[in-house]
């Protein structure tokens, strides 16, 4: 289990090409321009079942484009969810505005001292709070805050040094709670509820700094 930060999503499925695509747009990854978007760049997924937009703070709009489907048909769909973008786009920068803070980034982080905090802060809310778990994994991922393993073992993201300490602990804790509770069903939450008060309340907070909570 694990957090991600895709905070604004839309997925819809492609009818996908008939015949086959064009060498030209097999290409990996492109950017275009598009009016009421800005900027978008296309990237080729393996994984990928459906054409899939994402607005997030590092990287703008991304779309990931299956195979099977050509660039053409990818910027066709998302020239019809523009409105959609753009309400992303409108508030994310409110936020931004609100909370006077830019979005976080890895440039400049210590990844030795970011280490030492965040096995720090994992050593003594595992005490606190009586959990248990495996190895520790400090990385510095692109699509997640934290996940745990099957097997306890805890990966926390090094951009997390940078959040607010409530905010950090929550992470923290959201990953040490599944070393017992593997979903994110009402025990789950009800488990969080009293580790850090509304849960539920601080996954919303936790997103609006461009992460998407589960």
């Amino acid at each position: 289990m694990g957090l991600s930060f895709l905070p604004f999503m839309a997925t819809a499925a492609s009818t996908g090409s008939q015949d086959p695509i064009p060498q030209e747009q097999m290409a990996d990854s492109k950017t275009v321009e598009i009016a009421g978007a800005g900027p978008v760049l296309f990237q080729r997924s393996k994984k990928a079942r459906r054409v899939i937009i994402s607005v997030n703070p590092f990287s703008g709009v991304r779309v990931a484009v299956p195979e099977g489907c050509s660039f053409k048909e990818a910027e066709e769909f998302v020239c019809t969810q523009t409105g959609w973008i753009q309400r992303q786009l409108r508030r994310l920068r409110e936020y931004q505005e609100q909370v006077g803070s830019a979005p976080v980034a890895s440039d400049g982080i210590d990844r030795a001292e970011a280490t030492r905090k965040l096995k720090r802060r994992l050593e003594h809310l595992a005490a606190r709070h009586g959990f248990t778990y495996g190895r520790l994994f400090i990385r510095n991922q692109k699509t997640r805050w934290g996940s745990c393993s099957s097997k306890n073992n805890i990966s926390l993201n090094m951009k997390l040094s940078l959040l607010p300490e409530e905010l950090m602990d929550y992470v923290i804790l959201h990953e040490l709670a599944h070393t017992r509770i593997k979903d994110h069903g009402g025990a789950f939450w009800k488990l969080m509820d009293t580790l850090v008060g509304n849960g539920r309340a601080k996954a919303t907070r936790l997103r609006k700094y461009g992460i998407g909570c589960p």
